[in-house]
Parts: C-alpha cells; structure tokens; sequence
C-alpha cells in the first residue's frame, strides 16, 4: 500500500477531482499526515469581462464581483465538505486557492510545500459535458519531484 505523509490534492468539485479527493482520502490515515489541497481557478475566467455586452466599467465591476462571489462560495463550500473527512482520519487539513494555469499553479504549490505524491483526476473523457481547462500531465511529469498518483474518471 502507498504511504505518503504529505499529500497534494489538486480538486476542484468536478467527478473526477472527486475521485481523486477519494484516493486522497483513502490515504490520509492517522497523525503526522498532511492532506495539501489546491483548487485552481483557470485564469481564462478573466477573458470573460471583455464581451462587448459589458460596455462599461460600473457593468465589468458588478460582473466581476458577482463572478469572483460565486467562485468564492463555491470553493468555500467544496472546502467545508472535504475538510472534516480529512480531520477525522486524524490528518491535517491545508486548503490553498490559486489563480492561473492548473499545471503552474500546481508546480509552484508543490516547489513550496514538497510533498511526498501529488493526487489528481485524469482528463475529463470525451463528449462529458463541462469546461476543458486541462491539466498538462506531461509538464507534471517532467517538472515534479514527488509521485503522480492520476485517478481515472469515473465510469
């Protein structure tokens, strides 16, 4: 069985982020392990405050606020349900939220924090609906010093 002591669980609510979330559940058992979990939000989110239909600065500003609540309550939210399964496998609970490209994002978290595995859920498979805001698995291969653990989509 994989033992790791500090996981990086890069999830974000979708079904496979929580499959993912499940295998790194399944590996937080008992104290001095560490559950580190990133939600990105993909910055092609900012492209959307250029449509024409906000023709005008107070429109973009109450566009974005609304825009940026939204996301807030919804990773809030993501957070409060994965939180107290992690506490009560006696492991430590550290969520982080980043702005960017998913595969930067999560190099960078990991160059901080060097975890033992990094956990994510494979490619969303083709023809399921929702947003294609990618990983780059090769550019994880090549860059991370930890272990990939990549969880296949639920079937």
């Amino acid at each position: 069985m994989l033992k790791s002591d500090r996981i990086l669980l890069a999830s974000h609510g979708t079904t496979g982020s929580r499959a993912a979330e499940q295998a790194a559940l399944d590996l937080c058992r008992g104290p001095g392990v560490e559950l580190f979990h990133l939600t990105v939000v993909p910055d092609l989110w900012r492209g959307m405050m250029g449509d024409d239909w906000l023709n005008n600065v107070s429109t973009r500003d109450v566009y974005c606020k609304h825009v940026e609540s939204e996301l807030g309550k919804e990773i809030e939210q993501h957070r409060q349900a994965l939180e107290p399964q992690v506490v009560s496998r006696g492991a430590r609970y550290h969520p982080k939220v980043a702005i960017g490209k998913p595969a930067e994002c999560l190099l960078d978290f990991a160059a901080e924090i060097e975890p033992d595995l990094v956990v994510i859920g494979s490619p969303r498979p083709r023809g399921t609906a929702g947003l294609r805001s990618r990983m780059q698995i090769e550019k994880l291969l090549e860059k991370l010093s930890a272990s990939l653990l990549i969880v296949p989509h639920p079937r």
